[in-house]
C-alpha cells in the first residue's frame, strides 16, 4: 500500500542558528523565498502524501500561520492591487494536504525517535510512514526527488523500510553520523567518526520511510532512553533489524541542503539564486 502520511520533525529549538532562532522558527528560516521546510512538504505532496503530521515546539505558531491561517487583510490588498501572481502563490499554500499538529514538550525526552514516537497512534498497522527531518533537503533538479527515491527503491525492492543516506565531500564526514551498511542494508550510525574510519561516506540525513514495526520500536526507545538520556531513531533500526528484518539504504541522488547550520543555509541561498 502506498504511503500516505509523513511525520516531519520541527520541534528543535535550533539552537545552533540562534540568536535568529529566537525569534524565526528554524524549519521557517528562508531558503530562496520559501521556509526550508516547504522543499520537504512539496515533495511529499507531489508523491501523494495527504496527511502531514507537524511534530512542533510548544510556542511554534509560525509554521501553524504559514500552512493553516489565512490573511484575510493580505488576500484583499493583492487582490485590490492586481497582483494576480502573487495571489496564486499565497493560497496555493494549502498544497492539497491535510496538516496535523503533535506537541513535542520540553519534559519529554529528547532524541530524533521521540517525535516518532508521538505519533504511533496514528499509525496503523500494516501502514508506511514518511518521517524527515525539517530542516535540510535533497535539491535534484531535474531528477527524482528524495521522497520518490525512497518510493521507488522500496517498490523495487519490496523492502518497507528504508533510509536516505547523502554522499558528502571527504573532508566533511566527521561532521556527520555516517552509515554503515552491509549489502545495501541498514547496519548502524557511527556518529561523526575519524575520517580514516568511517565506514562510507554516506551520511544520515534523517529521510526515512518505516513500517509500522520500526513505529512501534520507536516507542520502546522513548520509554527506556540510552545511558546519555536520548532516544535515537537508529536505535529503533537497530532493533528492527535484530529481528532479521532489512532497512535499506538508498543512495540519495542530488545535492544535500543542510539549512540547520549556517554555512549549509548560506550555500543552499547562494546555489538556488544562480540557477533561478
Amino acid at each position: 500500500m502506498k504511503p500516505t502520511k509523513a511525520i516531519i520533525a520541527v520541534a528543535g529549538y535550533g539552537t545552533r542558528r540562534l540568536p535568529i532562532t529566537k525569534t524565526i522558527e528554524k524549519c521557517m528560516l528562508p531558503i530562496g523565498n520559501r521556509p526550508v521546510v516547504d522543499y520537504l512538504v512539496e515533495d511529499c505532496v507531489q508523491n501523494g502524501i495527504t496527511d502531514i503530521i507537524f511534530v512542533v515546539g510548544e510556542q511554534h505558531e509560525q509554521i501553524k500561520n504559514y500552512y493553516s491561517g489565512q490573511n484575510a487583510q493580505l488576500e484583499s490588498y493583492l487582490e485590490a492591487k492586481h497582483k494576480a501572481k502573487e495571489l496564486e502563490g499565497l493560497r496555493a499554500l494549502d498544497r492539497g494536504a491535510t496538516f496535523r499538529y503533535v506537541v513535542q514538550d520540553r519534559d519529554q525526552p529528547y532524541g530524533t525517535a521521540v517525535p516518532v514516537a508521538l505519533c504511533a497512534d496514528l499509525v496503523e498497522e500494516g501502514e508506511q510512514v514518511l518521517f524527515l527531518a525539517g530542516d535540510d533537503f535533497i535539491y535534484n533538479p531535474g531528477g527524482p526527488s528524495a521522497i520518490t527515491q525512497l518510493l521507488n527503491a522500496t517498490k523495487e525492492t519490496g523492502a518497507t523500510s528504508a533510509l536516505l543516506g547523502a554522499e558528502i565531500a571527504h573532508e566533511d564526514i566527521g561532521k556527520y553520523g555516517v552509515i554503515e551498511l552491509n549489502d545495501g542494508a541498514f547496519v548502524q550510525i557511527v556518529e561523526k567518526p575519524n575520517i580514516d574510519d568511517a565506514p562510507s561516506n554516506l551520511i544520515n540525513i534523517s529521510k526515512y520511510l518505516f513500517d509500522k514495526d520500526v513505529v512501534n520500536h520507536a516507542v520502546t526507545v522513548m520509554s527506556q532512553p540510552a545511558a546519555n538520556g536520548e532516544c535515537q531513531i537508529t536505535d529503533a533500526l537497530n532493533m528492527y533489524a535484530q529481528e532479521g528484518k532489512k532497512a535499506i539504504v538508498v543512495r540519495a541522488q542530488g545535492e544535500f541542503f543542510d539549512g540547520g547550520n549556517h554555512e549549509g543555509w548560506l550555500y543552499a541561498n547562494n546555489k538556488l539564486k544562480s540557477v533561478e
